[in-house]
């Protein structure tokens, strides 16, 4: 179901559903009943969350505190925020989870919706997110080493977890098919402890 699903079958919107759960703190729905939170969703051209809303509120940097319910974020601009968690919040970490799993440190990417306090109540939250061009410098078990730019980096392959898209095709658990030296495209998510990330797709030929 999509978020413009849902509001064309004569339900409440999402913008409605976040409001109401952060000003009054019910529970309302389980979030990912109402739309996805998969990694693609955080990169997606038309991000908003209601066909009347022409832009959703953007939060993005680093958590500097956790009060509560709400997440203080340091842009990447010098500029702060605060993000309303709500029981209708997504929350992505490399895997769909909860908010109790994210931490002071974590990078933080948030969409959602203004409110009379400053805050925005989040309609979802991709936590330690990256899409980053690389090259394939290493391949270990475990493991790829990568490169972007000068920056040299470790990324985490996750059996449970990560995929491989050749050429644009279906995704495949199998990686026997990645090279040294491919230009790939990595999704994933960043390890603040490392620098390293963890892998949940890599694409090549594409």
């Amino acid at each position: 179901m999509t978020y413009r699903q849902n509001n064309n079958n004569g339900g409440l919107g999402r913008r409605r559903f976040l409001t109401t759960a952060a000003l009054s703190g019910a529970t309302i729905v389980g979030a990912t009943a109402l739309g996805g939170i998969d990694a693609d969703a955080a990169f997606a051209s038309e991000p908003s969350l209601d066909p009347a809303i022409p832009t959703s509120s953007f939060v993005e940097g680093r958590i500097t505190g956790i009060t509560g319910s709400v997440l203080q974020v340091g842009g990447s601009y010098g500029d702060h925020s605060r993000v309303q968690m709500t029981n209708a919040t997504s929350v992505w970490k490399v895997r769909p989870t909860t908010a109790a799993e994210i931490e002071i440190g974590d990078g933080l990417y948030a969409r959602g919706v203004p409110m009379p306090d400053g805050t925005v109540a989040a309609d979802a939250v991709w936590v330690n997110i990256v899409n980053i061009d690389t090259q394939i410098r290493g391949i270990a078990k475990n493991r790829l080493h990568l490169s972007h730019g000068q920056h040299e980096f470790i990324g985490h392959v996750l059996p449970d977890t990560t995929n491989a898209s050749y050429a644009g095709r279906a995704l495949t658990s199998d990686l026997s098919r990645l090279r040294i030296g491919q230009r790939a495209q990595v999704l994933g998510a960043w390890r603040p402890s490392d620098d390293s990330v963890d892998i949940v797709r890599v694409s090549v030929g594409h």
